[in-house]
């Protein structure tokens, strides 16, 4: 057993209070790979924000749990290193069972996601309830799911989405103990998050059912999945480089801000990150073709990912000198 705090992290309990208090929202940024870390961890000491390094359980295979526990220790020695205190919390994101769960807190996670959505009601909240009662135990935190996001992410794939139903979400947090639940209210996983005809906008978010979700369960912590925006200009520089994402679409920046400044105190950004990494590799090696040194394209898609990130931060989610 490698408990969480040993590496010096926090689980996500005061960072969503202060998060729900001050009004803004605490990014979860995916990672998988060394240059994604340290992208993220470089923004967050340089924006002063608290942040959610998030591993799905497609990552988590990827990248090998025992590197994983040390790429998290070795993270919170370079904020240690740099006079920084900004609390970082180690996440699964979309855990689908029971096992997964028990075993990345064991690990080492300090904040797990069942993600229960594809059952019952009923079988979600036997389900999450029992992550949660074995979590606890080790004070460690749980993000449940109510409702279901269409998209394509990792291992999760749903084509229809199913707007999360306010008159559920009293029962399901009274039952299960959860301490943070994430709703549908629009966004979706991946780069193709919307189907529009040509001069179509993007539809705004459910902002009604979020309302009503808020009067139901005043000042509990919400949180946002499929959330990036799908910055256009990582879109076009790869499909100049010889990529093909036609029709990619993600959620307006402001509708997120206004999000953020709601009881959502945590919004997940995932695509735009692999986005901005692709666009930068496909760039050096269409502009640079005798270029053979990893180092030498996965650094600038590393320093490019620190500047989206430090935007998000700033701009986008509010977060930043929030720590």
């Amino acid at each position: 057993m490698h408990s969480y705090k040993d590496l010096g992290l926090s689980n996500t309990k005061d960072m969503y209070a202060k998060a729900v208090d001050g009004k803004y929202a605490i990014p979860g940024y995916n990672f998988n790979n060394m240059e994604q870390l340290q992208a993220i961890i470089t923004a967050c000491i340089e924006t002063n924000s608290p942040v959610i390094l998030q591993v799905s359980s497609g990552a988590r295979k990827y990248a090998n749990q025992i590197l994983l526990r040390h790429m998290a220790n070795g993270a919170m020695d370079i904020v240690k290193d740099a006079g920084s205190n900004i609390p970082v919390a180690l996440h699964l994101d979309h855990g689908d069972t029971y096992e997964l769960c028990v075993s990345c807190i064991e690990s080492g996670f300090s904040s797990v996601m069942i993600d229960g959505s594809a059952h019952s009601f009923e079988d979600n909240i036997v389900l999450t309830k029992k992550v949660v009662a074995y979590a606890h135990q080790h004070d460690v935190t749980v993000e449940g799911e109510l409702g279901v996001l269409a998209g394509i992410e990792d291992d999760v794939q749903h084509e229809v989405t199913h707007y999360t139903k306010p008159e559920e979400v009293e029962e399901f947090v009274s039952k299960t103990g959860v301490d943070s639940l994430a709703i549908s209210i629009g966004t979706s996983h991946g780069a193709y998050k919307f189907k529009l005809k040509p001069g179509e906008e993007v539809p705004p978010l459910r902002f009604d059912i979020l309302e009503d979700v808020e009067k139901r369960l005043p000042g509990f912590p919400i949180v946002l999945h499929g959330a990036s925006s799908v910055v256009p200009e990582y879109v076009e520089i790869i499909n100049k480089y010889g990529g093909q994402l036609d029709n990619a679409v993600g959620v307006p920046e402001d509708q997120l801000l206004k999000a953020a400044r709601s009881s959502v105190c945590k919004i997940n950004i995932d695509s735009d990150g692999r986005l901005a990494m692709t666009a930068k590799i496909r760039e050096v090696m269409a502009t640079k073709p005798g270029e053979f040194d990893p180092r030498k394209y996965l650094g600038p898609a590393r320093d490019e990912l620190v500047k989206m990130y430090k935007h998000k931060n700033e701009n986008v989610l509010g977060s930043a000198g929030k720590s």
